[in-house]
């Protein structure tokens, strides 16, 4: 297609008003011919402008009409804007109605916000789980129609990076597993999944590993009992001494085995640590170093760092139990010589309790698995550390009950640092 520009057009216009001025000069005609050829010029504007008012009046999705020059070229670019724009339309709206159509057969509620918090369309799963109906309440404000007081901080708050888990609003024998994100301009996506079975199976299981240890740990301090005996008196036969000596020293790694899983299940059962304390870390800290030194095969180096005008507040048997598995560990894990640090000290953000190590690290990959029950880098090493696989999961489990986290740094052949990062309110002043 040729392009026209506005030089073309003015000298298209200007052709036959010039001739027409020609002629009435040479011919003494007067400036009535002139106005004449003006107003048809004039004219042919306004026609081509009434053309393409009525084309895009009547809807622009027909042929455009027959124009010259620059107007057909504006009919045509417009035609072809106009059809790109209608194909984008009909994509747009079949990705919308397909989106719909998947959202509409899951089982999950589907709800989608506007950025004011209104209900643009929900599925009908949000009707069974939310209580949500989609021809009477699209329009409304979500938050007027779930008035969960936990439901509107979790809104509200607009920290989404965890689901909610929180009970139906319209059966209260559903749990809920809530998660919100942001898209578009500060629109809305709200998920809301059943997982009542799912917690019902955890529960169940809690409640059978807290069982069977509270069942073995009897007849197994029975057998300990006996085989402490039998190891006492020794006998004739250095195999059968062999023997017990192996059985007594499993029976004593079940022992701690039950002890940890017992520990674990309370944590668990319990939502908030209790008996809050003042505790000062730096006595606590010598005793860890005494663990360290037993529980190490062969010499290593504690080193105390301890900010001693600050103590932490929490449950003591519970931070003691945390923060001496972590050191215990370190030393399972370092070599001889090798230098473990322990140390306190606080920002002006949190406050930390540390246990660095010069020891053998931890490949990236394995670091988020660490805090799995019985997970294990190097299985092979499970007997010869003598631990039972639930002293990360135990220090886990303490943190999140005293609203704290647990953080891994770690290089290969250089050592790992794992850091109980606690808010600042848990650093307690107290004088010297």
């Amino acid at each position: 297609m040729r392009y026209y520009n506005w030089k073309t057009e003015l000298l298209r216009i200007s052709l036959p008003i010039t001739a027409v001025a020609g002629a009435c000069e040479i011919y003494g005609l007067g400036i009535w011919p002139l106005f004449v050829a003006a107003l048809l010029a004039c004219a042919w504007l306004l026609r081509n402008l009434q053309h393409l008012s009525d084309w895009l009046y009547s809807g622009a999705d027909k042929e455009p009409p027959e124009a010259m020059g620059m107007w057909g070229q504006v009919l045509d670019v417009i035609y072809d804007m106009q059809r790109d724009a209608t194909q984008n339309t009909a994509k747009l709206r079949a990705m919308i109605d397909y989106l719909h159509s998947s959202f509409a057969s899951m089982s999950d509620a589907v709800v989608m916000l506007d950025s004011l918090g209104n209900i643009e369309w929900c599925n009908d799963s949000a009707h069974d789980l939310l209580g949500l109906r989609k021809a009477d309440d699209t329009g409304r404000q979500l938050i007027n129609l779930i008035r969960s007081p936990v439901f509107l901080r979790y809104f509200e708050g607009e920290h989404y990076q965890a689901p909610l888990e929180m009970m139906s609003p319209v059966n209260g024998n559903l749990s809920l597993s809530i998660s919100l994100s942001f898209f578009g301009q500060r629109n809305r996506l709200l998920f809301a999944r059943d997982v009542t079975r799912t917690q019902r199976l955890e529960q169940m299981r809690k409640d059978f590993v807290a069982n069977v240890s509270h069942e073995l740990r009897t007849p197994l301090t029975v057998i300990n009992g006996y085989l402490e005996t039998f190891a006492d008196h020794g006998g004739d036969n250095p195999r059968w001494d062999r023997a017990v000596s192996q059985m007594l020293q499993q029976s004593r790694r079940m022992h701690m085995l039950i002890q940890d899983l017992m520990l674990l299940s309370r944590l668990e059962a319990l939502p908030k640590a209790g008996d809050d304390a003042v505790i000062r870390l730096r006595s606590l800290m010598e005793m860890i170093r005494e663990e360290c030194e037993l529980a190490a095969k062969g010499a290593r180096r504690v080193v105390i760092e301890c900010d001693d005008t600050i103590a932490i507040s929490g449950n003591a048997n519970e931070l003691r139990s945390a923060f001496s598995n972590l050191a215990v560990n370190a030393a399972r894990y370092t070599s001889e010589n090798d230098t473990i640090t322990l140390r306190w000290y606080q920002d002006d953000d949190h406050a930390y309790f540390e246990v660095e190590d010069t020891g053998i690290g931890i490949e990236p990959q394995y670091i988020p698995r660490l805090t799995e029950r019985f997970y294990r880098v190097d299985q092979s090493r499970s007997i010869d550390t003598g631990g039972t696989g639930l002293g990360l999961a135990i220090v886990k489990h303490v943190l999140i009950r005293h609203r704290a986290e647990l953080r891994i740094r770690s290089v290969p052949d250089k050592g790992s640092v794992f850091s109980c990062v606690f808010p600042r309110s848990a650093a307690v002043p107290v004088s010297l």
